[in-house]
């Protein structure tokens, strides 16, 4: 089975290509991915590599996801695997995920995660060629529904935010177009990461949140999820970008993640309204 360059992404068309040459299902070859997956983990803390395999909704591409933790900050920073495929199917522009296969069975923090997305009452999880649907592995469970939210999260958003003329840059702008997709419904504390490379790639992240509130994923956690699926190590990182609005949040939370893996600099800027007047 030749696999392609992905960067974290497998297009349906090579997905079907891949799962004739091995003669399995779409759900067989999420499983023989996995090994692939796992590899992109950096547990300096647990040495415990996880890999996720998740199938769009939208496009029925495949999309890549692995553990990251940070040694030196907080162990509520580490990004799990399953949060990582998912992110990277939103910010590749999935609406939805239909399955998602995992290395190991999800934790709880997990399955919750999993309960924020809009497609969560139809979405199955793959473990050690067990299918179930997530309903399974998460009964009784506490979501959005329980606050009076509609859709989820991957539903697509534009907040309509905009930039000051002094704050207008590639990275910021970068970093507004990931704020405009956030999801916050809670907290309405919108906000967006963009990271620049020594390379020139540049990588984005928008801020994701939970009805449970702890398994929320910050904009840099995100954005460095991604980066680190095109293979490009944190230490390259030469520039980094938040854009915030409603309560700011972010900026603390970015500051400290950020310094643990990079001597890189972070601008922020705070958006606003179309229309309203700038914040002072």
């Amino acid at each position: 089975m030749t696999q392609p360059d992905t960067h974290g992404v497998i297009a349906a068309g090579d997905a079907q290509r891949l799962a004739r040459e091995a003669g399995v299902d779409p759900r067989g070859l999420m499983s023989l991915l996995l090994p692939r997956a796992a590899e992109f983990a950096r547990p300096p803390v647990s040495n415990f590599h996880v890999g996720a395999v998740c199938r769009g909704a939208t496009t029925g591409n495949l999309y890549f996801g692995s553990n990251i933790e940070f040694a030196g900050t907080a162990l509520s920073t580490t990004v799990h695997a399953e949060q990582s495929a998912v992110t990277n199917a939103w910010m590749s522009g999935e609406e939805g995920i239909a399955a998602i296969a995992v290395t190991a069975p999800p934790c709880g923090y997990c399955r919750q995660f999993l309960n924020e997305l809009a497609t969560a009452d139809r979405l199955e999880i793959t473990i050690a060629g067990e299918t179930h649907p997530l309903s399974f592995y998460l009964p009784g469970s506490f979501g959005p529904r329980d606050l009076g939210i509609e859709g989820g999260l991957m539903q697509r958003d534009d907040h309509g935010f905009t930039l000051d003329a002094t704050d207008d840059d590639e990275l910021l702008r970068v970093a507004l177009d990931a704020a405009n997709r956030s999801y916050a419904p809670y907290s309405h504390a919108y906000g967006g990461v963009a990271l620049r490379a020594a390379d020139g790639t540049i990588v984005s992240g928008a801020y994701a949140e939970n009805a449970a509130f702890n398994p929320s994923m910050s904009p840099l956690q995100v954005a460095l999820s991604r980066l680190n699926l095109r293979g490009i190590a944190f230490d390259a990182i030469v520039a980094a970008a938040l854009v915030q609005s409603g309560p700011g949040i972010h900026e603390a939370a970015t500051r400290e993640v950020l310094a643990a893996v990079s001597d890189a600099p972070l601008r922020v800027a705070n958006a606003r309204n179309a229309g309203a007047p700038p914040r002072r």
